[in-house]
């Protein structure tokens, strides 16, 4: 059992709130959770604290339905589920090791050896870097910005050439834009691309772009640009 928490929704200027256990709510609000397991209590409350219970006329104009789980239910995927201290200083550590992970696998000091962890997490808190809910990979490039300000660092990156069939493009296209240097749309629609990836990307990258494409893509390594 995790910790027990508060979720609550406002609907048509009303507050209504109910009691969850935060584990098994963060898994409904995925998709994947069972609501029974969730919630904590069979009420739903226009505020928990005071004990106030909605009443039957107050939860059908505002969710269709007076059943206690599935008012629970829609509370947790549409509105906000409280997250304990504990729980958010869980996820920034989860969140800073998967960015510094990437560095490990993707940057070099400036004769090309890479850096200990140690040191990053060092120029970490030197630059007071501070980090948000995006992906990691997202994350990583503004980091080492900063993180150039301190110690000379830079990511080892591959300079790929890619052509997309024409019937995947749509697909793809957004997995291009953080990484794409410029783009040539040929007569037959397929889509001809030079990207520059982090080479501790590459295979995840090809493996994502494979699955969409069933292996259609083909890519040539190409020189740096000097």
């Amino acid at each position: 059992m995790g910790a027990k928490v508060t979720a609550r929704i406002k609907i048509k200027g009303k507050h209504f709130e109910t009691n969850v256990d935060l584990d098994e709510a963060l898994k409904v609000k995925a998709g994947k959770g069972d609501i029974m397991a969730a919630l904590t209590t069979p009420h739903i409350f226009t505020d928990v604290k005071k004990g106030n219970k909605a009443n039957a006329a107050e939860l059908t104009e505002a969710f269709g339905t007076t059943d206690p789980y599935e008012v629970a239910k829609k509370i947790i995927l549409s509105g906000e589920v409280q997250k304990t201290q504990e729980f958010r200083d869980n996820e920034r550590d989860a969140k800073v090791k998967q960015v510094v992970d990437l560095i490990l696998r993707n940057a070099v000091d400036q004769n090309g050896r890479p850096y200990t962890e140690e040191r990053i997490k060092r120029a970490i808190e030197e630059v007071h870097y501070n980090f948000d809910n995006k992906p990691a990979d997202q994350q990583m490039q503004p980091l080492i910005e900063q993180l150039q300000k301190v110690i000379p660092i830079r990511i080892e990156t591959k300079r790929i050439k890619l052509k997309i069939p024409a019937r995947y493009t749509g697909q793809v296209y957004g997995m291009l834009k953080d990484i794409k240097e410029s783009e040539e749309w040929l007569a037959n629609g397929d889509l001809q691309t030079i990207i520059n990836i982090p080479s501790g990307l590459q295979l995840d990258f090809y493996d994502k772009l494979n699955s969409i494409t069933h292996g259609a893509v083909q890519s040539e390594e190409m020189p740096k640009k000097v």
